[in-house]
């Protein structure tokens, strides 16, 4: 099979319906009627994200948390925060149990920061890789045994069905707070939050897993509030919460829109001005100078996920939690470490999987593959970088004797969760979303599994669909590629799902003082009509002699450089193709 095929470079209105781009003057007009100092560009980048009106553009560019809706509103929440206000009061023992990825690790800490300053008697649990995915019935009865009357899970629970009635049968109350899609039916918890539960009228679905406990720490405080709990005292503020907002919302790839763009941009403040001890000594032991989306998605949330995919994922909590500093360092370097072993074991997975897949193991449509050398902690990064290579749905499974722990990775047109659910005959379960999922199998199961989940593929995706895409957002010239742009386009920070960084394309441009950087980076000048502009190709070091051979186009985001305290505009190369 072909791997690292040409993209293809289609503008973002392609995506949109045939209506909405008749309506694109009409809409950028109603946008700058409402903003007129802003960048015309901007308005059509606005457009181009799903802004319609000038009062959603200023929702977009300056919304802030007093807009965010009553935590009430979503479906189970009263009857949740009712429950752990009488915990908090009769001193019960709370029990956090969670995901072991970085939403996971994120949440518990969000909420046990909340019940510290609450002075509420609660601990978490974080499961092993190995012991699976969520609630668990060995750990349900051990907080029985220990006097727990109350489990919260965050960031999992919604296909706990057995859990919950474990929990029921030794007087243990669930409360299951998620964002995963529910299943058609629910567990019988005591109450269940998710924005994707049905009626749920939540006016937001797409919270990560920590923008659920947050609401929740939210109606908590609210209710304890009602019943007077806090007289002679002060309310807890909410504000401690936002950087383990910002980094688990990141890090779970939600859309970067809406009440997520509020949570992400204030947390991202906190952490620029005053972030936690633990935090700082990531950033320290991870090289990261500035915080932004992109440091804590490349270099902070690796480190913490590294946690749960090699060891226990309790040790990001222990991180995020701490208040002393030796502590902090110390565990930042485990951290550290763990996550160039986990590199090592991913680049030794993915050229197994490549070498299979060079051979011919594969669908028509799809890559499944399943063996027993695949570590269970790297197999969905594996699965992302199969897909940047070959533009398949993926799927690697990590085999221990006869089942199988699978990760799966899709493309766009191609809902991996749906497309799973239609497969569950050969599953014991599965989970997951559009994009993303996780699955259990036995060996026996995995060819049929496969054949399907490749049948499934070959009805729904078109040839056109299996040629990967670079959209961009406008054609940009050279001549106005400024560094007093690139600075208007930071308005639209935060950049992540559905929010993408702006992407531009520029025709016929040529290079001059043409470098390769570190072994595997170009660095050049773009020239075009006289105008000169420094440009970035990260890992394209091998293109540097075709770029000095005539005129070409390039795909690139507008950035700023800063070089001993001088601002210019520099261009991050995404792709280039021979004009």
């Amino acid at each position: 099979m072909a791997g690292d095929l040409e993209k293809k470079w289609v503008s973002r209105e392609e995506k949109l319906e045939k209506e909405d781009v008749e309506q694109a003057q009409a809409v950028i007009d109603a946008i700058m009627s409402g903003n007129p100092y802003l960048d015309p560009l901007i308005a059509r980048l606005l457009y181009l994200r799903g802004i319609s009106s000038a009062e959603q553009a200023q929702n977009f560019l300056h919304g802030n948390l007093s807009s965010l809706p009553c935590p009430d509103e979503m479906k189970g929440m009263k009857k949740a925060a009712a429950r752990i206000a009488d915990a908090v009061i009769n001193k019960e023992k709370i029990s956090i149990h969670s995901d072991f990825d970085c939403d996971g690790i994120t949440s518990a800490a969000c909420l046990m920061t909340f019940f510290k300053m609450l002075g509420a008697n609660a601990s978490y649990s974080i499961p092993s890789r190995e012991e699976g995915y969520g609630l668990s019935e060995e750990a349900i009865r051990q907080c029985a045994a220990e006097g727990t009357r109350l489990i919260i899970s965050t960031d999992c629970g919604i296909t706990a069905h057995k859990e919950a009635e474990i929990a029921h049968s030794l007087g243990v109350t669930l409360l299951v707070t998620d964002h995963h899609r529910p299943p058609d039916t629910l567990p019988k918890a005591y109450s269940i939050i998710n924005p994707h539960q049905h009626d749920c009228p939540f006016p937001f679905k797409d919270l990560a897993g920590v923008g659920v406990a947050f609401f929740l720490a939210g109606a908590i405080r609210r209710e304890l509030r009602q019943r007077g709990w806090f007289e002679g005292q002060a309310e807890p503020p909410l504000k401690p919460l936002l950087p383990f907002l910002a980094i688990g919302t990141i890090a779970d790839l939600v859309p970067l829109k809406g009440i997520n763009r509020v949570l992400v941009e204030a947390g991202l403040g906190v952490l620029q001005t005053n972030p936690p001890i633990g935090f700082s000594a990531l950033c320290q032991a991870a090289g990261v100078k500035k915080i932004s989306c992109g440091s804590i998605a490349f270099n902070i949330a690796p480190r913490l996920n590294a946690s749960g995919r090699l060891e226990s994922a309790s040790l990001g909590v222990e991180l995020l939690l701490t208040q002393d500093e030796q502590q902090a360092q110390s565990i930042a370097r485990q951290l550290d470490a763990l996550n160039r072993e986990r590199q090592r074991i991913e680049d030794l997975t993915l050229e197994k999987a490549i070498r299979r897949i060079d051979q011919g193991e594969t669908g028509q449509r799809t890559i499944v593959l399943a063996d027993p050398t695949f570590h269970p902690g790297v197999i969905g990064i594996c699965c992302s970088r199969l897909i940047e290579k070959y533009h398949r749905p993926s799927i690697l499974i990590a085999l221990d004797q006869d089942q199988g722990k699978g990760s799966g990775r899709s493309i766009t047109n191609f809902h991996l969760y749906d497309s799973l659910k239609q497969c569950s005959e050969f599953l014991d379960g599965f989970g997951g979303h559009k994009a993303a999922a996780g699955l259990k199998i036995q060996r026996k199961n995995i060819a049929a599994f496969a054949h399907a989940f490749d049948d499934l593929a070959l009805s729904s995706l078109s040839e056109e669909d299996m040629i990967p895409r670079a959209f961009y957002d406008d054609h940009l010239p050279l001549e106005m590629c400024t560094v007093e742009r690139a600075a208007g386009l930071e308005l639209l920070q935060p950049h992540g799902m559905e929010n993408p960084t702006p992407c531009f394309i520029c025709k016929q441009v040529t290079a001059d003082n043409v470098r390769v950087v570190g072994e595997k980076h170009l660095s050049f000048i773009a020239q075009q009509n006289g105008s000169r502009v420094r440009c970035i190709a990260f890992g394209m070091a091998q293109r540097a002699q075709e770029i000095q051979q005539g005129s070409f186009d390039i795909l690139f985001s507008l950035g700023i450089n800063e070089w001993r305290g001088e601002r210019s505009a520099q261009l991050e190369i995404k792709d280039i193709k021979k004009g």
